[in-house]
C-alpha cells in the first residue's frame, strides 16, 4: 500500500491562507478531496494523511468531516491549542474520532526559536499519550537545537519531523543542519517525512540532485524504517507536479530492497500514523 503522508486541503480565502502569497498564485484556489482523488490514482498512490494548514479547531473539523466523506483520506493531523487550560477535555472529545491521528502546531512561525520547549506547550505534548495521539514537527533549520532538547523529553511519545526541517536546498549548507538532525534521530521513535523538498528549492531550477546529500543524511541517521514519503500537495505545485515530487523519493530510494521502498512508501505511515 502506497500511502502520502503529508499533504493538505483548504477552500482558499486571501485573509485567512495569507501565507498563500502572489508569488504562490498557482494555489491561490481550492483544493478539496476531488480534486486530489484522480492525482492519486494517477500516481497509484492508495490513501493520504490530510495535515491541518490553519492553526483553529474549525480546520480540525473541516478535515474530520472530509475523512469522513472519502476512504482514501486514511488519517487527519488536526491542531488544537496544546496549551488550553481545557485541553484534556478537548482531547478526550477528539479521541472519538477514529481517523484523528494526532495534531500539528506551526512552530516555524513562532519568534522563539525555542517556542517548542515552553513548560505549558511541553505539557500539552504530554497529554497527548493518554489518547495515543502522534504530534507532526513543523519547523526551520534555526530551531532544530530546541527540538533536539525537545525529542530527548518524550522518548515515549509518536514524532515525526515534517519537511526534513525544510534544508538549505537553495545554498546547499548542510553541515549544521545534518549535526542537529542525527542528534534528533537518536531518539528511536522520531520519524521524518521525505516531503516539501522543492517547495524549499529553486522553484525553477531545482535537479534531483539538490536534495541527495540531505536525504543521504536522513536514511542513515533515520533509517528506513523511519522515513515516509509525502508529496506536500497542493504546496508543491508551486514549484512541482505529484508526478514529478513522488519520482523524487521513488528514484532516490530504488536502491534500497523491497522491503526498505515498501515501508518509505506506505508502511511506515501505517505504523506511525495507525492507519
Amino acid at each position: 500500500m502506497i500511502i502520502d503522508a503529508h499533504q493538505h486541503f483548504w477552500q482558499y480565502h486571501p485573509v485567512k491562507d495569507a501565507w498563500i502569497t502572489d508569488d504562490m498564485k498557482v494555489i491561490q484556489e481550492d483544493f478539496l478531496p476531488h480534486h486530489l482523488l484522480p492525482v492519486l490514482q494517477e500516481n497509484g498512490v492508495d490513501g493520504c494523511v490530510a495535515v491541518q494548514a490553519d492553526q483553529s479547531e474549525t480546520e480540525t473539523g473541516f478535515l474530520l468531516d472530509l475523512a469522513a466523506q472519502h476512504a482514501f483520506i486514511k488519517g487527519v493531523v488536526g491542531w488544537v491549542d496544546l496549551r488550553a487550560d481545557n485541553l484534556s477535555d478537548k482531547l478526550a472529545h477528539y479521541s472519538q474520532y477514529g481517523k484523528l491521528k494526532g495534531f500539528r502546531h506551526i512552530v516555524q512561525g513562532e519568534p522563539d526559536p525555542a517556542f517548542i520547549l515552553r513548560k505549558d506547550f511541553c505539557e500539552g505534548i504530554r497529554a497527548l499519550a493518554a489518547h495515543n495521539f502522534t504530534y507532526d514537527i513543523l519547523v526551520y533549520p534555526v530551531q532544530l537545537p530546541a527540538v533536539a532538547a525537545f525529542v530527548q523529553q518524550f522518548p515515549d511519545q509518536r514524532l515525526v519531523i515534517d519537511h526534513m526541517a525544510k534544508p538549505y536546498f537553495k545554498t546547499r549548507d548542510i553541515s549544521a543542519w545534518e549535526t542537529h538532525m542525527r542528534a534528533i534521530a537518536q531518539q528511536p521513535n522520531v520519524y521524518c517525512k521525505l516531503s516539501g523538498l522543492v517547495t524549499e528549492a529553486d522553484w525553477q531550477k531545482w535537479e534531483p540532485a539538490h536534495f541527495e546529500p540531505f536525504l543521504d543524511v536522513v536514511l542513515d541517521a533515520f533509517g528506513p524504517e523511519r522515513l515516509m514519503f509525502g508529496s506536500d500537495w497542493p504546496v508543491c505545485k508551486v514549484a512541482a507536479s505529484y508526478t514529478q515530487v513522488k519520482a523524487i523519493i521513488t528514484d532516490y530510494i530504488s536502491r534500497l530492497s523491497a522491503t526498505e521502498r515498501a515501508g518509505i512508501m506506505g508502511g511506515n505511515a501505517v505504523r506511525f500514523y495507525s492507519l
